[in-house]
């Protein structure tokens, strides 16, 4: 061998060693850009220039490549990505996608649904032109994994599949639309992989299909810009905050993955389940500078597989030590985020066999670059923390995305190198929830066809349905063994003898149950059993868990809630009973029989008010007491429709899924008119996230009504005059008297317009406008407030707003405290019904489940401005000390001996009795008939957890849940419980509505005391 040739084999190697890729000891491959690729010069000195430290960038994003080709963002956006000053519309971001869609062929974009406001959203998918040429088969290939049924449950087939599929990594943006910076690294991202052609990006695009939806909440994408602009054109001023998002929820459109209520979150589900894609992750922005919470803290939710957990750990630790290796500060994972909620959209993928995945970086609320300061504590080192935060740092919009571009890029290379073990993973997790009822359970779940509430089961239906989970209904009759009930343990010897005589009185525990043909049954071994297990059973956080602060909701048990019978099943033979899947959902409804007069059953189903509404014309009246006729009993809260078109009626009750009976004549009862009033919802300015799940309910149900703020009321004319009842929802925050009467500081500052310009087109939307936000209700609007109750209005309160009410003298006999003892966090509680005539509880039997997050304390008074008679000194329990037994009086030595008299006494939810001593002269004294009337109750501490966190829950228990306060010729009800939540309370919405219906009805069947 001669030097030439030695010459020759060195230039080889060096020139290999500049196209093969780096590698690490480990034998990864190395992350940077290929050298011999071109990069765009010009865009990359303009990304150097708005990084602000060197730090903040990574080997992966500090260059662009260049193509010939293929466009950059700059040809959109006038700069690059992340510059300072340019936020871009949703379809400013949808143009870029389409651009990029037709320079290559290695970017597809799709269509998945569009907004409440009739908005798009898109899907973009990056992957090698060979990949996406093959779309439909490799999703079908990833559809066997997704249903191991059909593969027999056979791991070497799906070896053979898993070793061929392409798997497909689903990343969304901007759910929340303060959190602004997504849409431009998503842009800069599909970029990235359609032209880099570094061996590390290279290896992601022909490994794995990458799916991006830019903008997720796209209504509030497009008002944040307005937002940013406005703030552009007025510099040094306040600008508005974002008080409306999507049409309807702000923050909490990323609480709706249970009930899927919000046409964002079913968009991306039908898309990720579509796909049958292995990972969903979303990005948000409030932490410094990026916190990979999915791994958080405990606890985690109870249903979904370990593996996931595990697969949770494994990208996580790799995430924070990749970015940790780039000298990229503030980079981890764990903290205190628990991961037991799964109505965020990422978990979506939790229980759908796939992976969450949720970043958290540092957003500005814009595209401003601006110095900040962190809080100690999120600068502080600690155990899960070592590379933490700078105290002091300025921050721009390209530093964010910087950030989150290099952790996408690192979590999609790391999961391309183990896609195989990944793809294997979402088999077996697939598999385990078909083989869920052989090993952990339940069989299944049973909605029985004998339930009452059938449009309320049907809702609930729906919800599953939409979630992609399998309905099946039997054929024929069905009985199952019930498990043993377990007896509770006693000690002693007294309470052994107790429980035993106890037992003696007791009846038999059932040891089986029958279900009538065409019941439901939702079978556990199916993929998607995990979905369904998670919403139809019972959750119990317990008040030792080390976790003090549930990050949301810790119960949710959608049976109680939607107010159905639903029954969990595990005896395995209800799987070889003979059923059907159901593809259509329905309950048969329409006028049955012949006549004038036709009753329908009340079971406190919403879609009553729908026919009320529907029907406006009709004479519908309540029937305030029990009848029979036709050999049928109907209960008090029966609507018997008089007179009515027949064929409307028919119709309209078809398509509700309700029973008209027609009836020989009107029942001889008392009755009293149903009303279809009109309805104010009123809002504030100071948050409006709330109330949207109201007006969203409202909508769905057909229901109309004017929409106002509380500025809007305070000039109103004569409210009485235009509306009968006034809704008002819980503020969120700042509800208190003070902050609705007064709004926002307003002697100083600037005015905060939410109005359209051609500034802002896109602020009002569907919703209400303001020249500024500042402005309350303020003590004239108090005073129209109280005079629309007084002159025979009804105002419905709930929560915050019934301390407003009463803090504003507008509910005399009922005192409203919070408490600092009662830690009820999201959780289903029980109730109780204690007035069966009123009509708000019409439908409704004795134990109700509610919705309660530390609602306020209800105290009832029979003297205005005084609260319940209270004892100097410790309680007196028992008799003093003196002659004589317990039950004995004592005397008085030298004296004739004088009988008490009885002290009153009352229920923790009742209103105390009058004693004559406070009768005589007080002026205060509230007449019986002006006294709050109790309708449903906390139940007794024992009873009141159904499913989640209650704690303290002795200071809320017995007392009124619901209450019917008179205030002139008007009411005001009021609720501690939040009857109207997140589309997952409908079992409630009734109490509600029947308020409305009932409003100038509401003291029907009230029974007040002489005195």
């Amino acid at each position: 061998m001669n030097r030439r040739f030695w010459s020759k084999l060195a230039l080889f190697i060096l020139a290999c060693a500049v196209v093969t890729p780096y590698a690490h000891a480990d034998g990864e491959t190395q992350p940077g850009r290929d050298a011999k690729q071109p990069i765009d010069e010009a865009y990359t000195a303009k990304m150097k220039k708005y990084t602000t430290e060197p730090f903040f960038t990574s080997p992966l994003v500090d260059y662009l490549p260049a193509s010939k080709t293929v466009p950059t963002p700059e040809v959109v956006l006038g700069d690059v990505a992340g510059a300072p000053g340019i936020l871009p519309y949703a379809n400013d971001v949808y143009k870029y996608m389409r651009l990029l869609e037709k320079s290559s062929p290695r970017v597809k974009v799709f269509s998945i649904g569009t907004t409440e406001e009739g908005r798009e959203m898109i899907a973009v998918a990056v992957s090698a032109e060979a990949n996406l040429k093959k779309l439909e088969e490799n999703r079908a290939l990833l559809g066997k994994l997704a249903d191991p049924r059909t593969l027999e449950l056979n791991d070497a087939q799906a070896d053979k599949i898993v070793a061929q599929a392409v798997p497909v990594y689903y990343i969304t943006g901007t759910i929340h639309s303060p959190e602004t910076g997504a849409p431009t690294a998503l842009m800069e991202l599909a970029y990235r992989l359609a032209v880099d052609e570094s061996p590390y990006v290279r290896e992601i695009r022909e490994g794995m299909i990458t799916l991006i939806t830019p903008v997720v909440e796209v209504d509030g994408r497009d008002r944040m810009v307005d937002i940013y602009k406005w703030h552009l054109a007025h510099p040094g001023e306040n600008y508005p905050n974002l008080v409306y998002w999507g049409k309807y929820v702000a923050h909490d459109n990323n609480r709706d993955a249970m009930g899927v209520t919000l046409k964002l979150t079913e968009n991306v589900m039908n898309t990720y389940v579509h796909w049958n894609a292995q990972v969903l992750h979303d990005l948000h922005e409030s932490v410094p500078y990026l916190y990979d919470n999915t791994i958080g803290d405990g606890p985690y939710n109870a249903w979904i597989d370990p593996i996931l957990a595990d697969e949770w750990q494994m990208i996580g630790a790799r995430n924070v030590a990749d970015m940790t290796k780039f000298g990229m500060p503030g980079v981890f994972a764990h903290g205190d985020f628990d991961t037991w909620s799964p109505g965020y959209l990422m978990f979506i993928a939790a229980l759908h066999n796939g992976i969450s995945r949720l970043y958290e970086t540092f957003g500005n609320g814009g595209a401003d670059t601006l110095e900040r300061t962190l809080d100690p504590e999120e600068y502080a080192r600690t155990w899960f923390k070592q590379n933490p935060p700078l105290p002091k740092a300025r921050w721009s919009q390209r530093d964010n995305n910087n950030y989150e571009e290099t952790g996408l890029l690192v979590s999609l290379h790391y999961f391309n190198e183990n896609k195989r073990m990944f793809l294997k993973n979402f088999y077996t997790k697939a598999k385990r929830s078909i083989e869920k009822p052989q090993n952990e359970g339940p069989v299944a779940y049973v909605l029985p066809a004998d339930e009452t509430r059938l449009t309320l089961q049907l809702e609930l239906l729906r919800v599953l349905q939409k979630q992609h989970v399998e309905i099946s209904r039997v054929t024929a009759a069905l009985t199952v063994a019930l498990p043993p009930k377990k007896e509770t343990k006693k000690s002693g010897e007294k309470k052994k003898e107790e429980a035993k005589e106890a037992k003696k009185d007791e009846k038999p525990e059932p040891t089986s149950k029958t279900f009538p043909a065409g019941s439901y049954v939702i079978r556990m071994d199916q993929p998607y059993s995990r979905i369904a297990d998670a919403l139809l059973d019972y959750q119990y956080w317990s008040p030792e868990d080390p976790q003090k602060t549930p990050y949301d909701d810790t119960g949710w048990t959608f049976g109680e809630l939607y107010g159905v019978q639903v029954a969990r099943v595990t005896d395995a033979k209800i799987l070889q009973a003979p059923m059907e899947v159901v593809k259509e959902l329905n309950v048969p409804g329409g006028v049955k029989g012949e006549g004038a007069v036709f009753a329908i059953e009340n079971h406190a189903e919403p879609a009553l008010a729908s026919l009320r509404y529907k029907l406006k014309d009709a004479d519908m009246q309540a029937a305030e007491e029990a009848f029979e006729a036709g050999g049928k009993k109907f209960l008090p809260g029966t609507i018997v429709v008089k007179g009515p078109d027949r064929r409307q009626l028919d119709a309209a009750t078809k398509e509700l899924g309700l029973q008209p009976v027609a009836l020989p004549s009107a029942p001889a009862v008392k009755m009293h008119p149903l009303r279809a009033a009109r309805i104010l919802l009123l809002h504030t300015w100071l948050s409006t996230q709330t109330e949207g799940w109201w007006r969203l309910a409202l909508d769905k149900l057909g229901i109309p009504y004017d929409y106002a703020s509380t500025q809007t009321i305070a000039g109103a004319a004569d409210l009485r005059a235009k509306y009968d009842v006034i809704l008002f929802p819980p503020v969120g925050w700042g509800g208190s008297l003070n902050a609705i009467v007064n709004g926002l500081p307003n002697s100083w500052g600037n005015p905060l317009p939410w109005e359209n310009t051609s500034l802002t087109p896109n602020l009002v939307g569907k919703n209400d406008s303001t020249p500024d936000m500042r402005p309350g209700l303020g003590w004239d609007g108090v005073a129209k407030l109280q005079k629309f109750i007084s002159d025979g209005g009804a105002l419905l309160t709930v929560m915050d707003t019934t301390q407003f009410a009463a803090q504003a003298g507008m509910s005399p006999s009922v005192n409203v405290a919070s408490s600092e003892k009662i830690k009820i966090v999201g959780a289903v509680v029980g109730t109780r019904l204690v007035d069966g005539n009123s009509p708000i509880a019409y439908g409704y039997g004795e134990q109700v489940a509610a919705y309660c997050d530390s609602g306020p304390v209800f105290s009832l008074t029979s003297i205005a401005g005084s609260r319940r008679r209270r004892r100097l000194g410790p309680e007196i329990g028992e008799r003093p000390t003196g002659r004589g037994s317990k039950s004995d009086p004592d005397f008085t030595v030298g004296r004739l001996g004088v009988e008490a008299p009885e002290e009153p006494e009352s229920e923790v939810w009742e209103t105390p009795p009058v004693t004559d001593e406070q009768r005589h002269n007080n002026p205060r004294v509230i007449p019986p008939a002006l006294r709050g009337r109790v309708v449903l109750r906390y139940a007794d501490s024992k009873d009141l957890l159904i499913s989640g966190l209650v704690e303290g829950g002795n200071e809320i228990a017995q007392h009124a849940a619901v209450v019917d306060a008179p205030f002139g010729k008007g009411h005001v009800v009021m609720f501690s419980i939040n009857p109207v939540w997140r589309g997952e309370t409908q079992g409630t919405y009734s109490l509600v509505l029947n308020t409305v219906m009932n409003f100038d009805s509401l003291n029907a069947g009230r029974k007040d005391p002489d005195k």
